[in-house]
């Protein structure tokens, strides 16, 4: 649950944003209002050693860290940049650090993460899992903790589903012991190694019977019960609330305040923390798992350039999570076995992968996709004929897989195909498809080519002649998509874009274009020769990039030295921000140009982020500042100080003046009244009164504050905004 946060801003703040608002242009996809652009510093001449060192890490890390940029610049004055890149084109080489360590625990806070699809989605049900279980179409599972789980949803479900038949007779109905679906947000901890101990097992199929209460109508009832649940053993306890039937569980939920939840899961294991969180949500908890890694991973790995290209990826090979009850655990196989291992290979390994992932064969519906002239449409034909019922089949050709595949994934808008090369190119896939043996318990499965909806013949794309051979003729369009100069022109141009300027100049493409030619689409090759060209250092493209709202709470994470332990927080901000992780409807993915980005309600909402940030507003997010102690009452130390760290390029005169001025005023009401004592004359050892600790506590709380608000006014500055 989000803590409180300022709903607008101070009036310094304010001033501060209005430095943010030196013009109007056109209108901001992001927000619906008129955008504004950010104001540019004065273009250097030419890029500095540490300006080219700030360059880098700003376009190829979720921000530089004081130790990231400690880091290359031990490694030389001028060779230290290319050795840091070469090291991050190969993370499988890179040495283990200390922030490594600190992500490898928090995430073995997700055990489930590590799971394959089919055994995830059976400890974790989602909806069709359970009106399956409900309706007796699939054996609830035999462990007893995960069969606890589907009774209590089951039992939620058949409640609605009375209800609805109730509500369908118009008759009256009688209260029901029953509740909307459960939203009890469960704290995470450090992990420990001991599994679980099961409730009590009972026979999958049998429904657990209401515990006997003395009179659960009693006022009294609840606290009695949450008292006696939080005093049982860790294992005990997780038992018992895996046995509570709706109403009673409601009823605990209903009795549990703010730091209860937190402590009732403090001393879990991971996995038993887990099936806590299923047994409110099944579904909710594989997606805000997901969306905790990923920010954990920006956060905190070493390996920055491998995650900051798994993003890209992830947003070029756009897959919408809420897509359909399935998407949210086929996308956690997704990123983990198809795009992040091929973030920085080959692109057309890449392209395969993505066209054989079960996640993008839903998203795009290609996994329905059936030729009007295969064997499956032909029985249905002759069923026709007959006089036969159809049978549920696939409804045909599906369009959607082939056309972004040429507009979105390779040639890009302006490739050079039709409509007609299109239709060709959806015929080549069809039969590719999800198997979904029936033999398995959970409806899930991996990629799968069905002849029977295969459509027969030749086809032509593009010019190419594709010879009838099944699967084959799908790997050999990838093929010839993957390798087409078109191609190597649209994800030059993409990559540019993102990392060099939203109007990259067309000679860095071209360049670009041909390496990915001469290499066959060799990632790290595009890359090297984006970061070797002139035009990647050319001084008008130095703090030239906007940041995106997943950039811009990232590197506040990264620069503030947060101690992030319930990334949940950050999801929350990235959702008002208009940016939800892996919650981009259109195939599009989201923009990495600024007019997507910058608007006055943008910037507000930023702003309010980094002051909530800085000031500690966050249950979960610790940031730290570091301040030198003989420097903390003096606020234009302090700003130097946490300037060099959150904004090492740099801010403009006119940012650090509105940034002091409400500090410096603040400090003078703060100041106590000054005493002159002669240097000659000792000063007597008294100690301070009760009273006299008390208000110096309450000087140093407030000095702190004054800081951290320094802190998150840089953090929402004009220049905290660029990369």
């Amino acid at each position: 649950m989000l803590q409180p946060r300022p709903t607008r801003l101070r009036p310094f703040a304010a001033t501060l944003l209005c430095l943010l608002l030196p013009g109007q242009s056109s209108f901001s996809q992001a927000s619906g209002q008129a955008p504004v652009t950010l104001p540019v510093r004065p273009t250097p001449t030419s890029l500095d050693p540490d300006q080219r060192i700030l360059h880098l890490l700003s376009r190829f890390t979720f921000g530089p860290t004081p130790e990231d940029i400690a880091t290359v610049r031990s490694m030389g004055p001028k060779s230290g940049i290319d050795k840091w890149f070469e090291q991050q084109l190969h993370p499988d080489r890179l040495p283990a650090t200390a922030s490594d360590n600190i992500l490898n625990a928090r995430l073995a806070e997700f055990p489930a993460l590590q799971l394959p699809i089919d055994k995830l989605m059976n400890r974790f049900p989602n909806g069709a899992e359970i009106r399956q279980a409900a309706n007796g179409k699939r054996e609830i599972p035999k462990d007893p903790a995960i069969a606890a789980i589907y009774r209590y949803h089951i039992d939620l479900y058949e409640e609605k589903q009375a209800k609805k038949n109730e509500a369908a007779k118009d008759t009256p109905m009688s209260t029901p012991n029953s509740i909307a679906a459960p939203d009890m947000a469960m704290a995470n901890s450090k992990p420990t190694p001991p599994d679980m101990e099961s409730p009590t097992p009972l026979n999958s199929n049998q429904k657990s019977k209401k515990p006997a209460l003395a009179d659960p109508n009693r006022p009294e009832y609840s606290e009695l019960l949450t008292k006696a649940i939080f005093e049982l053993p860790p294992g005990q306890r997780v038992q018992r609330i895996l046995a509570m039937q709706p109403a009673e569980y409601e009823q605990f939920r209903s009795s549990i305040k703010g730091p209860q939840k937190a402590q009732l899961t403090q001393d879990l294991t991971p996995a038993q923390r887990e099936l806590l969180s299923a047994f409110d949500n099944p579904t909710r908890t594989v997606i805000e798992e997901q969306q905790s890694q990923r920010l954990l991973r920006d956060i905190y790995s070493s390996h920055q350039l491998q995650e900051v290209m798994t993003t890209f990826w992830l947003n070029h090979f756009n897959v919408y999570i809420h897509k359909n009850e399935e998407t949210p655990y086929y996308l956690v196989s997704y990123e983990r076995d198809v795009i992040c291992p091929r973030a920085l290979g080959n692109f057309e390994d890449l392209l395969v992968a993505t066209a054989k992932s079960p996640a993008m064969l839903l998203y795009l519906d290609n996994h329905t996709s059936t030729g009007p002239n295969s064997p499956a449409a032909e029985k249905q034909k002759n069923r026709a004929a007959l006089g036969k019922p159809a049978k549920a089949t696939s409804p045909g050709l599906n369009e959607n897989y082939a056309r972004e595949l040429m507009e979105l994934h390779t040639l890009g808008v302006n490739g050079g195909y039709t409509q007609k090369d299109v239709t060709e190119v959806a015929k080549v896939f069809t039969g590719w498809t999800i198997d979904r043996p029936k033999n398995k318990t959970v409806q899930v499965g991996e990629f799968k080519f069905d002849e029977t909806r295969h459509e027969p013949g030749k086809k032509t794309v593009l010019g190419h002649k594709i010879k009838e051979s099944g699967e084959k003729e799908g790997l050999q369009l990838l093929h010839t998509l993957a390798t087409s100069p078109a191609t190597a022109h649209f994800i030059s141009q993409k990559l540019a874009t993102a990392f060099v300027s939203d109007t990259p100049p067309r000679s860095l493409i071209d360049r670009m274009a041909a390496t990915f030619r001469s290499t066959k689409g060799d990632i790290p090759s595009v890359l090297r020769t984006m970061v070797k060209s002139p035009e990647f250092w050319a001084p008008d493209t130095y703090q030239a990039k906007v940041k995106t709202p997943l950039e811009y709470v990232v590197s506040a994470a990264r620069a503030s030295g947060a101690e992030v332990t319930n990334p949940q927080q950050l999801i929350n901000q990235l959702n008002q921000m208009g940016m939800p992780l892996y919650s981009c409807i259109p195939p599009t993915g989201y923009s990495s140009k600024a007019d997507a980005w910058v608007s006055t309600g943008a910037l507000v909402t930023r702003m309010n982020f980094s002051l909530s940030l800085a000031t500690n507003h966050f249950n979960g997010i610790k940031p730290g500042w570091n301040i030198a102690p003989d420097q903390v009452t003096n606020p234009v130390a302090v700003e130097q100080q946490l300037e060099t760290r959150l904004i090492p390029t740099g801010i403009s005169d006119k940012t650090r003046t509105a940034v002091l001025a409400q500090a410096q005023i603040q400090d003078q009401a703060q100041k106590p009244p000054s005493t002159t004592v002669a240097s000659n004359v000792p000063v007597p050892a008294v100690p301070p009164s009760p009273a006299a600790q008390k208000a110096a506590a309450a000087q140093a709380a407030a000095i702190d504050r004054q800081n951290a608000q320094l802190a998150g006014l840089l953090l929402g500055s004009p220049e905290f905004q660029r990369r």
